[in-house]
């Protein structure tokens, strides 16, 4: 079992590696004084993937919005970034203790480099040490590439309702997906920092069915 203390060496890690055109490139949990920074990220989103990722065409999310994304305990909210290039979070069902909602996005000059993989993988890796041990994805339907992404990491498709199409992501089973068939350098470089954190035979999820 992982005990608080190694939680809290976990959520206070910082992974630099390189995306897959060699740029180096740093990963750590989302803090509160990242607010600026993911201002000024959301800012440089184009108008497509403002869209894709919040539904909306707004220029800037609603301050609650900003204050949820910025509110990551590292318990019921989890969330990484690599600053004001990409974010992850999953944040708790209030209903299903062991079930949460997931989201990701990365700056359009950021795209096609693995960055939302790797970040994904972290993250995947903190779900489960928090027994947070499935995901809901939603998704626009005409959103192919965040679509073929989910489903290459095992997610499920569900329900489909207005455009969006929802998904169910075991996190254990995608943390082995990833581990498989990933050959991302970025994606070796988390796995190796973070084994010694990833669950065996005392998983969370794994109790659950995983």
């Amino acid at each position: 079992m992982v005990t608080r203390p190694l939680l809290r060496e976990l959520h206070d890690e910082v992974i630099e590696t390189v995306a897959a055109d060699g740029k180096r490139i740093c990963l750590r949990s989302i803090r509160q004084s990242d607010e600026d920074r993911m201002r000024e990220g959301i800012k440089r989103l184009s108008e497509q993937s403002r869209y894709m990722r919040f539904f909306s065409v707004q220029p800037m999310p609603s301050d609650p919005v900003i204050d949820r994304l910025l509110d990551a305990d590292g318990h019921d909210h989890i969330a990484m970034d690599n600053p004001a290039v990409g974010a992850v979070h999953a944040i708790r069902s209030e209903n299903h203790p062991h079930a949460g909602e997931f989201s990701v996005a990365v700056l359009d000059d950021y795209h096609g480099l693995g960055l939302a993989r790797m970040l994904t993988t972290v993250l995947l890796i903190h779900c489960e040490v928090e027994a947070m041990c499935e995901l809901e994805v939603q998704t626009l339907a005409e959103n192919m590439p965040a679509i073929r992404f989910i489903l290459s990491i095992g997610a499920q498709r569900r329900e489909s309702e207005a455009g969006i199409i929802g998904f169910r992501l075991p996190v254990r089973p995608a943390i082995r997906q990833i581990s498989a068939t990933s050959d991302l350098q970025g994606v070796r470089d988390i796995l190796s920092a973070l084994a010694r954190y990833i669950p065996v035979d005392d998983s969370p999820c794994a109790a659950l069915g995983q």
